[in-house]
């Protein structure tokens, strides 16, 4: 793997989906489908916390030759990815072959899949049908995290939700 892999988030979105791994997009991704106008170069997944989904999601992130990012060794440490050790961690951020994918099972603010399904976003997508957090759901868990880029966020998104209840 080299040092800068290239964002692709078709390939991380359809290879969830070939293994069939229940999920709700979060993150600027799921703001961008809903007008954000920020880039972003990864993907932020929030999965259900089953041992079949978790199984699943780990057999998709052995095909994305997924491993653990850290800021000192970017091309990421090699990881064990089984479901059991999944579960060791309420945040798992990887590099993987066609680039950046954090799986964050409890975002801040919320209580993870079963909490933000209910408010999720569909939208097909490369061909597939996708759930993205609400926009309420993103301000929600950005206003909790409160970090400078999130506050600058928060501003559009509220923006963007205003208008849409005009």
């Amino acid at each position: 793997m080299s040092e800068q892999i290239s964002f692709d988030p078709e390939v991380i979105l359809k290879t969830l989906a070939e293994h069939q791994v229940k999920y709700i997009l979060i993150g600027a991704l799921a703001a961008r489908l809903q007008g954000f106008p920020r880039m972003t170069a990864d993907a932020d997944i929030t999965p259900a916390r089953t041992m079949k989904n978790l199984r699943r999601l780990a057999t998709a992130l052995k095909e994305l030759d997924a491993r653990v990012f850290t800021g000192s060794v970017p091309k990421g440490l090699a990881f064990e990815c089984t479901a059991e050790n999944l579960q060791q961690s309420r945040i798992w951020n990887f590099v993987t072959s066609a680039g950046r994918l954090n799986v964050i099972f409890e975002p801040v603010e919320t209580s993870g899949y079963d909490d933000l399904i209910s408010n999720a976003v569909q939208f097909e997508v490369y061909g597939l049908k996708l759930y993205a957090a609400s926009l309420e759901d993103i301000i929600r868990s950005k206003k909790a995290a409160d970090r400078p880029q999130d506050r600058q966020d928060i501003i559009i998104l509220q923006e963007l939700l205003n208008r849409r209840k005009e």
